[in-house]
């Protein structure tokens, strides 16, 4: 019975703050701003595309690798907010603008994505449960590096060091991720999904090939790959890393879940434009559907809600969050590190 009682009030919380942000009109969607965003953004990838053609065969390619770098990554924020259904209603419409924005502009799979992000929200740094704290080459917490096999336990000892170096191929990595869905019997379209990456790939490489020396072709390619691998995982990386991580049966309710394993970084409008508002990622844990521009908004409501019940609400500036996020890491990979020395 008061465990039914306790289920109960944790569950009215949320439903609480739920109304308080419902009745200030944060859910409401925002389509002004988004087409400001989306014109933007294609935009830009189009005046890059234009200036590549034009400058030919020019070391003045490189820093426009670093700006295509910089588009890439806005896309894939926009690509964000499409799979929360912050756009549009309905499913059909961001679909078809993720496929086009995703498999065929930048080269990420939007189906791959959307169940990866999904099963994220769902669980956020859940040991189990959570991808983006699989052991794959990082490990993120004592348990997992004492459990750690092959790459993972090659580097643990040594992570908080190389966690940047190793961004430079996340880029890579996330091309990677999706063709290799394309072989998972849970990926839906996967003819469409894996054509629409084929022909981003030949024109991507074909391009490359036609305008640039093969010098240049790979300088740009390390540097266009490397740095947007390291603008998304910097995007990324400060929502929860270095956060508390869950195992088992955690026993949280959702507003408890998502607000004890999420951290919001401090900035003005050019970190909420950099980061593609990512940087409230406490609000957009537990309103994953709110529009972008509203997640400022909802801040305060959300503060003064968890002070009101006693519940931590973590918010540092962007150094502190990567500073939190590389001594976690090193942290987790202690006991690789003792091992080293016995």
């Amino acid at each position: 019975m008061a465990q039914a009682t306790a289920t109960a009030t944790a569950a009215s919380d949320f439903s609480r703050l739920s109304g308080r942000i419902r009745q200030a009109g944060l859910l409401d969607r925002r389509p002004r701003y988004y087409l400001i965003r989306l014109s933007a953004v294609a935009g830009l990838h189009l005046a890059g595309l234009a200036a590549f053609f034009l400058l030919g065969d020019s070391w003045l390619q490189i820093p426009l690798a670093a700006l295509f770098a910089i588009v890439f990554a806005q896309v894939a924020l926009v690509l964000h907010d499409l799979a929360h259904r912050q756009i549009f209603l309905s499913r059909k419409p961001s679909k078809i603008l993720g496929l086009l924005g995703g498999n065929l502009a930048i080269g990420l799979s939007y189906g791959w994505w959307m169940d990866k992000h999904t099963r994220h929200h769902a669980n956020p740094n859940h040991e189990d449960l959570d991808p983006d704290v699989v052991p794959d080459v990082l490990v993120w917490s004592q348990e997992q590096a004492r459990d750690s096999r092959g790459l993972a336990r090659l580097i643990g000892g040594r992570q908080a060091f190389l966690f940047y170096p190793l961004l430079l191929l996340e880029g890579l990595n996330l091309h990677v991720g999706g063709i290799r869905a394309l072989c998972r019997p849970w990926m839906m379209h996967r003819a469409v999904e894996g054509a629409l990456l084929l022909a981003h790939v030949a024109l991507y490489l074909g391009a490359l090939a036609w305008v640039l020396s093969p010098g240049k072709a790979l300088v740009f390619f390390a540097v266009h790959q490397g740095l947007f691998g390291l603008y998304m995982g910097c995007v990324f990386a400060p929502g929860h890393k270095g956060m508390p991580t869950l195992t088992g049966k955690a026993g949280l309710d959702f507003l408890r879940k998502q607000v004890l394993t999420t951290r919001n970084v401090r900035g003005g409008h050019f970190v909420d434009i950099a980061m593609g508002g990512l940087n409230y990622q406490i609000e957009h844990h537990l309103f994953p559907h709110m529009p972008t521009p509203n997640l400022r908004k909802a801040q305060p409501i959300v503060r003064a809600y968890c002070r009101r019940l006693g519940l931590p609400y973590h918010e540092v500036g962007f150094l502190a969050s990567h500073g939190e996020a590389l001594r976690h890491l090193h942290h987790a990979g202690a006991p690789l590190r003792e091992k080293g020395r016995s």
